[in-house]
């Protein structure tokens, strides 16, 4: 009877943990499923680091991504990965330059998937003009994960005029919102198992790092802080901003940015789209005298067109974000309390 030796498929259409061996499923893996897809100079050099050039001050961000589904109306978890990290140097007044990549995969995940959260990957890093240069791939038992897990790391070269930082913000500051608010959350929970309606609501996952650097080269120091709302919503934001700086942030309901079908939306299902992540624009604390024209080139950009003053920073309410309604009542509006809507980004 002739002796067999059972070797490992080295092709399949599903992730298997010899994928996470780092042997030669790993390397076929990573050979017809990331390098040719993500090419570049970096890359090409099949290393654990990556030699980088960077002058003047420097931003560094990581964040790992979770989200349920994995692909949503208007994007997927690789956008998201690569557009939420170039997003967190935003923030900071500085132009991402640099990623790396890491995938935590379940065995079992459709190969195919894979391939295409890559290649969003791909399109996103083009689109955020950021390059990826090193990165790392694990496999863990069906059952041990949830599909894939993904982190992202970058730097990103500051804005040499940028001066971003919460001990700038003052009593008579302007608070300014880059574009309409919920659109992220509301789009993840209209296809969620048991709450699916039907709706165009899709994510406004985008890059923001080169709006905001033409914004600093044409404000520069005026503009005082930048954050970007996701986990949370605008209204953990402002709160997190007002313990840090022990000042009032008076904000009014009707000048809040939320698109109609949105706002419907957070009503049938009983959520506050204030507390409600976002994945494409930012808070932004202006000085008092250049926030109109500051306002003005916001909305002159293509991911701003929907901008809109919000608020004022105040010496009153120290601490504390009060809301205006829209029958002009007020109201203290906290951090959120538990979870309103888990694995969003």
């Amino acid at each position: 009877m002739p002796v067999t030796c059972p070797l490992p498929a080295l092709s399949t259409d599903i992730i298997t943990l010899g994928h996470g061996s780092g042997g030669l499923l790993t390397h076929r893996l990573l050979e017809t499923g990331v390098f040719d897809i993500l090419r570049n100079d970096w890359l090409d050099q099949q290393h654990d680091g990556a030699s980088l050039e960077l002058n003047g001050r420097v931003a560094f961000s990581t964040d790992s991504y979770v989200i349920d589904p994995l692909f949503f109306p208007g994007g997927d978890i690789g956008e998201l990965a690569v557009n939420g990290t170039v997003n967190d140097l935003a923030m900071c007044g500085a132009a991402a330059r640099y990623l790396s990549l890491s995938f935590i995969i379940e065995e079992g995940l459709p190969v195919a998937d894979l391939r295409r959260i890559i290649s969003s990957i791909h399109k996103a890093a083009g689109l955020a003009q950021v390059h990826i240069v090193t990165g790392d791939t694990k496999v863990v038992e069906r059952g041990k994960g949830d599909k894939i897990f993904i982190n992202t790391s970058g730097i990103g070269s500051i804005h040499p005029q940028a001066a971003i930082h919460h001990n700038r913000i003052a009593a008579g500051d302007v608070l300014i919102l880059s574009g309409n608010i919920a659109a992220h959350g509301t789009a993840i929970m209209s296809i969620r198992k048991g709450l699916e309606f039907e709706t165009s609501i899709r994510s406004d996952t985008a890059p923001l790092g080169a709006m905001v650097i033409r914004l600093l080269d044409r404000w520069g120091s005026r503009l005082k802080f930048l954050r970007d709302p996701t986990r949370g919503g605008l209204a953990s934001v402002l709160n997190e901003i007002a313990g840090l700086t022990r000042l009032g942030f008076q904000i009014a309901e009707e000048r809040i940015p939320v698109e109609e079908e949105v706002e419907a939306a957070c009503e049938m299902l009983g959520l506050d789209p204030l507390y409600v992540a976002n994945e494409g624009l930012f808070l932004a604390v202006v000085q008092q005298e250049a926030a109109e024209g500051f306002l003005e080139s916001l909305r002159g950009e293509e991911q701003g067109r929907h901008a809109a003053i919000i608020g004022e920073v105040t010496s009153e309410y120290g601490g504390k974000v009060i809301l205006k309604s829209r029958i002009g009542g007020r109201r203290v509006v906290g951090f959120l309390i538990g979870e309103q809507l888990p694995r969003i980004c």
